[in-house]
């Protein structure tokens, strides 16, 4: 089952796709190739191939919260031109039919939580009907953090323009705010009793986390802080598409750090495999005590 209860929430997996997506020495030009092959083993086949391919899920965490049906993030989405990813230019997937196969229509959602606004987290924000761009969810709120609507805009900041979210804003966020559906946010967001966005900044300026705490229960929906669980060895060294890599490093070792100290499920938006994990210090660094609950995949 891609579900499990965390208190009194819901979390299912709703997964894109999963894949290759890059050279791993492109997507971590910092990193010693001698630490790939040191973990390759741990690292095989879910999050990197023998091709030294980087395997990454494209998916959206389901969480039912207070009577509520909110999505976290919602992947790379269909018909979208993505000149700077080939791989994800023009898709034609099922991610509408695997929504409703966990029990969920478009407009059942209430809520689109986003930890940060790169293509592949705001995808689905919006379907082609007829040759326009219109929300998928249109009875949805879509939370936003304003640092990254402000930095994507490229009305308001031409230097992103031609870059690696090129047409992104104009299909995927654009036709939701003319809508009248997004709510901006800044700083730190409660979305209910149970849930709350915390700003965890420098893969984009406004990238986020969504931390549960309900019961005993405490996860941590951590974006991309981290993109592969050779950065727990390793957590100096930041993704390519890091904006500003010596604040994502800092992010990423104190969420590492607390999520280690206070025994929080930490579940990544682009792990595949078990998809979530619990981590501990080992040295300097972390490591995985254990693989959380969902199945393999």
């Amino acid at each position: 089952m891609n579900e499990i209860k965390l208190g009194d929430v819901t979390v299912t997996r709703v997964e894109e796709q999963h894949g290759p997506v890059m050279p791993a020495r492109d997507f971590f030009p910092d990193l010693p190739e001698r630490a790939w092959q040191e973990h390759r083993a741990e690292l095989e086949p879910d999050f990197l191939g023998a091709d030294d391919l980087v395997r990454s899920s494209m998916q959206t965490w389901l969480l039912r919260s207070e009577g509520r049906t909110i999505l976290v993030d919602t992947a790379v989405g269909n018909d979208k031109s993505r000149p700077a990813v080939p791989a994800w230019d023009h898709l034609r997937l099922d991610y509408l039919d695997r929504l409703r196969a966990a029990g969920v229509r478009p407009e059942d959602v209430d809520l689109v939580v986003h930890t940060h606004l790169h293509l592949d987290h705001i995808g689905w924000n919006t379907r082609l009907d007829g040759g326009t761009w219109v929300p998928t969810f249109p009875n949805a709120t879509y939370l936003m953090p304003r640092a990254d609507f402000e930095h994507w805009d490229p009305a308001r900041n031409p230097a992103v323009a031609g870059g690696v979210n090129e047409n992104a804003f104009e299909d995927s966020i654009q036709p939701v705010l003319e809508a009248g559906q997004v709510r901006l946010w800044e700083d730190a967001h409660a979305i209910d009793a149970n849930l709350r966005l915390e700003a965890a900044p420098g893969h984009t300026p406004g990238s986020s986390v969504v931390q549960l705490a309900s019961g005993s229960d405490r996860a941590v929906f951590a974006g991309d802080v981290l993109h592969t669980p050779l950065q727990l060895a390793e957590p100096d060294h930041s993704s390519c598409f890091c904006e500003d890599p010596v604040q994502a490093r800092a992010t990423r070792r104190r969420l590492l750090g607390w999520a280690a100290d206070e025994d929080v499920l930490l579940l990544p938006a682009h792990f595949g495999g078990h998809s979530a994990l619990e981590v501990e210090r080992r040295g300097g660094a972390f490591a995985i005590k254990r693989w959380g609950p969902f199945p393999r995949r």
